[in-house]
């Protein structure tokens, strides 16, 4: 299991997620709502918007709240949301990346510390990893949606980079400035959604993590995730899978 997806992140290892999906859905519609204020509530003419409500489309939130999370970015009351990036280091000697969107820059400081410092972690300065990742778009189909030959031509036909097929997903990425464009063509040429299309931090090197270093881990990711204030947590992380058949995953 490799860090640099967050669709094959944490998120596809435990049937415990459907309990998260009501803060899933909290995160989405915070995206939403952001992506509609910062841009306009038309998601023809805000690509960010577009890609929000496309993601959310496929985590099947209703269409009442992405309406709903739409409206509210025009309500003159809604909250001010800020961009920040944090930048940590996990077990295993491991760099992790946090993207939160939230209203409260104090609250959202001390939580994403005490996760870090609580489970064999630390908060860094900003800068301290970000320069191992590569800020990129990536864009995930479902492995049954179309042919590893088929995706790859069509792919690059779009102006992707770069696409990785395993028995789960087709993992396309380009640059990021591009993800709109690229993810826009696949759709027409495929005639299918994607299973989800965002900016990622990419890790450029992998960790290999053992059986100690993987359960300190994920229960330090665990513990970022369910954070109001957090959005993505990525690393550079890489478990192997007679590791995961271990931690029951």
């Amino acid at each position: 299991m490799a860090g640099h997806s967050k669709f094959k992140n944490i998120m596809h290892r435990k049937g415990a997620q459907d309990k998260k999906r009501s803060g899933l859905f909290s995160k989405l519609s915070k995206e939403i709502t952001v992506a509609a204020k910062m841009g306009g509530p038309d998601p023809d003419s805000n690509p960010r918007l577009r890609l929000a409500i496309q993601n959310a489309r496929s985590n099947s939130m209703p269409k009442d709240n992405i309406q709903r999370a739409v409206n509210k970015s025009q309500a003159g009351d809604s909250a001010n949301y800020d961009e920040i990036r944090y930048e940590g280091f996990g077990p295993g000697g491991t760099a992790i990346i946090v993207e939160s969107l939230t209203d409260n820059r104090n609250r959202a400081a001390t939580d994403i510390r005490t996760a870090f410092s609580k489970n064999g972690g630390n908060m860094g300065e900003s800068g301290s990893v970000a320069y191992q990742f590569d800020h990129v778009g990536e864009i995930i189909y479902e492995e049954s949606s179309i042919s590893a030959d088929d995706m790859f031509e069509q792919a690059l036909e779009a102006g992707a980079d770069n696409v990785e097929t395993d028995d789960d997903t087709h993992e396309i990425t380009c640059a990021m400035e591009d993800l709109n464009a690229v993810s826009t063509a696949l759709s027409e040429s495929t005639g299918e959604e994607p299973k989800s299309a965002k900016l990622i931090w990419k890790a450029q090197n992998m960790i290999e993590l053992d059986f100690d270093g993987a359960t300190k881990l994920i229960k330090m990711i665990d513990a970022l995730e369910d954070l109001d204030d957090v959005q993505n947590v990525y690393g550079n992380y890489d478990i192997p899978d007679d590791v995961m058949e271990k931690l029951g995953a």
